[in-house]
Parts: C-alpha cells; sequence; structure tokens
C-alpha cells in the first residue's frame, strides 16, 4: 500500500552562494529520500524555498551596496541554478517573498494570537546609539557564554550550537560599528512557548524516542528539561514581513518564526500551481501522512520545539486554513556538520567549496556519491579533495562503471549487441540474483529510517559482489567455446547491473538515467519503480559508454591550492 510522504528542507537565506556543506546537510539526503519514495511509488510532496528576510540579506545588501531585493533576487536564480545541475527534485521551491507566503504567516500569527499563545510585551533589546538603530540579533556580536567561541552572533553560536539571545554574550559588540551596545525599551510580540511546554515534552517523548537520531533527540530533550521560555517573534527592522494588525508599521515578524510557516505556505503556493487549490490538505491534515523534515544541527531547535509548538497552537482553528489541526513533524533527521579540509566551512573566511564553482568543473553525481558515501549523519564529517578523487576513480569508475563497461562491451562483442538469451542457471548465476533481490530490500530498509551511508555502502557492496561473479565466470574466456554459458553469464551479471540502476538512482539518477539508455530502454528510468528490471532478451543495447570520468591526480593539488588562496585573498 502505498504512503504519502511530506519533506520539508531548510531555506538556505539568499545572502551568499551554496557550499557543500550545506548540500550535504540537506538538500542532498532529502533529494535522495524523495526520489526513493517516488520510486517506491508514494505519494512524494517535497518543499522548501529561499528565506529572503532576516539580518544576514540585509548585512551581505551593505557590503555589495545593493537592496536587499537585489541580493535575494541575484542568490534566489543561482540557487535555482544549482538545484537543476546538481538534480535537487523539489516538487516546489519557492521563496519567503510572496503574497501567498505573508497571508499565510499572517494567518497563524492571528490565530495564535486570538488563543493567547502570542502576547505583546515591553522588554530590553540590544541598541547601538551610533548608529542609532535597534540591533537585529544577528548585528550583535561577541563571546559565547557556554563554548568561549568569540565570534559568536546574538541569535545562536556556530560553534556549539545553542540558540542564545543578545544579551548573553559576552564582550558584546556591534556589527556595524564595532561599540558596545546598550539595552533599550521596545515592545514586541512573544510565543507563549512556555504554556507548551509539557505538551511538547510528552509529544516529542511519544515520537522520537528510539526513532530520531541521537543527536536531535538528545538535543530536543536537554531544551525541555531546562525548560522552554517566551521568545520574542518580532523584531524593530524594515526587511520581513508585515505584522496583520495595525499599529506596528516599524516592525517585522522575525525570520525564525516566519520563515518555518514556509513549509505550509510552499504546499498551498504548490497546490494552487497544479490548479488544485486544496490538494496540499492530504499532506497537512490527513494524520497517516507521513511528515520529514531535513536540516542540519543548528536548526534541530527549530524543528522540533518551535515549529511544533506553532503547529500544536494552531490546533482546531484558522482563518483561512480551515478546520482541523496541521500535521507534527514524524521525524527530523538532522545531520551533523561537514567540514572542508579539516578545518569548519567559514563563508565569511572563503573557506568552501562553492556548488556553483564545482559544478562548473565536475559532473554532479560523483560529488553525489561522495557525500553520500561519506554523510555526516551521526557525526561531523569531512570533504577532502584527495578522498574525492580516490572515491571517484577507485569505486565510481573502477568498481561499478567498471563493471556495467565490461558486461556491455562483451555483449555487444558477442551478440551483435543484443541481450542474449540465458541458458539452465547454475548455483553461482542464482546466488547472484539473490543478491540482487536482496539488495532492493536491504537498500530500501536502510533508506526507510532513513540512513543514507550505510544503504549506498550496501548498494555498492552489489557492485563489488557482481564483479567478483564476472572473475569467477570469465565471460572472455568462455566465448571462445561456450556461447550458451557466456549468455547466461552475462544476462545473469545485466540483471545485477539493472538492480544496481534503481538502488542507486535516488544517489546517482544522472548514472542511472544514462545506464537505462545503454541498456536499450526508451522509457523513464523511473517507469518500474523499486523494482529490477532487466533488459528483456534481444533487446538491443546502445554502444557502450563510460559512466564516469576518470580525473587525473592533479586536481587534488590544483583544487587544494585554489581553496587556500580563495580563502587568503
Amino acid at each position: 500500500m502505498s504512503e504519502r510522504i511530506f519533506i520539508g528542507v531548510a531555506w538556505p537565506y539568499a545572502n551568499g552562494p551554496l557550499h557543500l556543506g550545506q548540500i550535504a546537510g540537506a538538500y542532498l539526503p532529502a533529494d535522495i529520500f524523495a526520489r526513493y519514495h517516488r520510486l517506491k511509488g508514494n505519494d512524494v510532496l517535497m518543499v522548501s524555498g529561499t528565506d529572503q528576510h532576516g539580518t544576514p540579506i540585509t548585512i551581505r545588501a551593505e557590503q555589495e551596496g545593493l537592496t536587499p531585493q537585489e541580493v535575494v533576487s541575484k542568490y534566489h536564480a543561482q540557487y535555482l541554478d544549482v538545484w537543476d545541475k546538481l538534480g535537487i527534485s523539489f516538487d516546489k521551491y519557492t521563496s519567503t517573498g510572496t503574497e501567498n507566503h505573508a497571508k499565510v504567516v499572517g494567518d497563524l500569527f492571528l490565530s495564535l494570537l486570538e488563543k493567547d499563545l502570542i502576547y505583546p510585551a515591553t522588554a530590553e533589546y540590544a541598541y547601538c546609539a551610533n548608529d542609532r538603530r535597534f540591533l537585529p540579533d544577528r548585528y550583535v556580536d561577541g563571546t559565547c557564554p557556554h563554548c568561549s567561541f568569540e565570534r559568536a552572533r546574538g541569535d545562536q553560536c556556530d560553534n556549539c550550537g545553542r540558540t542564545l539571545d543578545p544579551q548573553d554574550l559576552l564582550n558584546w559588540r556591534c556589527h556595524i560599528c564595532g561599540n558596545p551596545p546598550e539595552m533599550r525599551e521596545s515592545e514586541h510580540f512573544f510565543l507563549r512557548l512556555s504554556a507548551l511546554q509539557e505538551k511538547l515534552h510528552d509529544w516529542a517523548k511519544a515520537v522520537g524516542e528510539g526513532i530520531w537520531r541521537p543527536n536531535v533527540y538528545g538535543f530536543t530533550m536537554n531544551w525541555l528539561t531546562e525548560g522552554l521560555r517566551d521568545r520574542a517573534i518580532t523584531r524593530d527592522v524594515e526587511w520581513g514581513v508585515p505584522l496583520p494588525i495595525p499599529g506596528y508599521d516599524t516592525k517585522r515578524i522575525y525570520v525564525w518564526f516566519e520563515a518555518c510557516i514556509g513549509y505550509l505556505s510552499a504546499a498551498l503556493e504548490w497546490a494552487e500551481s497544479r490548479g488544485n487549490n486544496d490538494e496540499w490538505l492530504p499532506f497537512w491534515k490527513d494524520t497517516s501522512t507521513k511528515a520529514y523534515y531535513f536540516l542540519g544541527k543548528d536548526n534541530i531547535p527549530f524543528h522540533t520545539i518551535i515549529w511544533p509548538a506553532m503547529l500544536m497552537g494552531y490546533g482546531e482553528s484558522g482563518a483561512s486554513l480551515g478546520a482541523g489541526g496541521l500535521n507534527l513533524p514524524t521525524n527530523v533527521p538532522a545531520n551533523e556538520y561537514l567540514s572542508l579540509e579539516g578545518q569548519k566551512f567559514s563563508t565569511s573566511q572563503n573557506w568552501a567549496v562553492w556548488a556553483p564553482d564545482y559544478l562548473e568543473r565536475y559532473e554532479p553525481d560523483p560529488l553525489r556519491y561522495y557525500l553520500s558515501a561519506n554523510m555526516p549523519e551521526f557525526g561531523d564529517a569531512d570533504f577532502s579533495w584527495r578522498e574525492f578523487f580516490r572515491r571517484n576513480n577507485d569505486e565510481l569508475v573502477a568498481t561499478y562503471g567498471n563493471l556495467v563497461h565490461r558486461i556491455l562491451t562483451l555483449t555487444h562483442r558477442n551478440f551483435d549487441g543484443t541481450v542474449p538469451e540465458a541458458g539452465a542457471l547454475n548455483s553461482d548465476d542464482k546466488a547472484l540474483i539473490q543478491k540482487a533481490d536482496d539488495t532492493l530490500d536491504d537498500v530500501a530498509s536502510s533508506l526507510e529510517l532513513p540512513r543514507f551511508r550505510e544503504a549506498i555502502g550496501k548498494a555498492m557492496a552489489l557492485a563489488g559482489e557482481a564483479n567478483r561473479y564476472v572473475d569467477l565466470k570469465a565471460p572472455w574466456k568462455t566465448a571462445k567455446d561456450d556461447k550458451v554459458r557466456t549468455a547466461t553469464t552475462l544476462s545473469t551479471a545485466l540483471y545485477a547491473i539493472s538492480a544496481l540502476k534503481t538502488v542507486l538512482y535516488p544517489f546517482m539518477p544522472h548514472a542511472s538515467e544514462r545506464l537505462h539508455a545503454l541498456l536499450g530502454f526508451t522509457s523513464e528510468v523511473t517507469g518500474n519503480g523499486w523494482a529490477v528490471s532487466p533488459p528483456p532478451a534481444g533487446q538491443t543495447l546502445q554502444e557502450p559508454k563510460p559512466l564516469f570520468t576518470k580525473l587525473d591526480e592533479e586536481i587534488v593539488e590544483r583544487e587544494t591550492a585554489l581553496l587556500h588562496a580563495q580563502s587568503a585573498g
């Protein structure tokens, strides 16, 4: 029986190019998961969009001498190009700048306000007398009080991941001028998280214990054990979603509150774009739907505490979304961090491999493979150009690609480019066919969890087993005096290759599409679903072509030198 799967993916700030740490953290795992479930025949909706509000955009605009909207337009277009080239298959990728988004944000705001889960209160905020302005949280720098990291921001410490308020920082200073700010009073609206403390605790324990990744569950329960504080959801800024009530023209809804609502507003926009305004409803109101949120670990509390609190608070009413509650997350498979050559990715220090630069020089699937096999699911991982080079040449080219190329070449050479009819199967033939069938089940079991490194390891194990089988049967030798044995060997190997085409499709869709065509199919690679679909006897194969390109070792030195020069200059 098919399932309905909703996939929400973290919204990138439109303040700079995407780097490989972000790809590994949220976008690639979400795409693998979505592609797998589509192959399974499940009803999938994967959404995200460009987060165009918040201080990262205004900071970038000031640095580049542009308006915030000009910055957003520049990077939003770039993100769309990256998703297309890398093969990130969103059903809807939008932005937080749409009228639809502002309307949905306003609806949730008013609903929570009506229930007294949002309330106005006066509190003190950082104010820079030199610049004569209240400072958004990210405009306050200082030392983290928890881990002593000296470059923490007023909303979060990137080193330990703790969410902060500006006044928590030690040695705080204005990001603009460097002077220490002062505290001044301002009226804002607060989300009454404290009222939902017990309900959130019970929910997280019920759905997360033993199911969520240990880092996600542990982080969430620690937050809840410490006790939730009400948090301001508005700021004294000009760039953002306006409040849906009169009298607050100088204030905007804080980005952390409205960005999460983007998952919902994107679903509504998707439905409208398909000509059925109600098509979003089953993904959000049918309790049999499973909702997954993919993100980096710095976003865990927003998706396991704050967003669920907003959904719980919305409850049974809504100004425009109709009666009935909205589905809470089923799982939040947040990844740890990916470092680069042993150092943390740093946009400020230009220590990054930018996705547009990578895609200008290399094919997408080797990156997708390397990041999948090295995904930071349960601990931090590192990207190095030497390991990228090794995995491409030793695993993709020498193991998987070589298997495909030699089987197709032998078939062309000995059977005029058509799939041969197999003879009687011996125990070795049957064992490889069984291994191929089992691999589909084994990879599916890992992807359901989801455990991507484990899944791709199981898939590549089949490639290794198929290579050993071919070496044992040596069809290049049997072709001289035993045509039936050769036909059976090649037919069996083609069966294993067809299984690899399926199980590796979520990870490397471009290679699977090429292999599908090489096997003589003219249909879509996804047409047969999550199943082995070998070419039938008599089908004409295309002329063999390499699936992957062997890289020269000099790329390691070249790319490493480029990285250091980029960071230094």
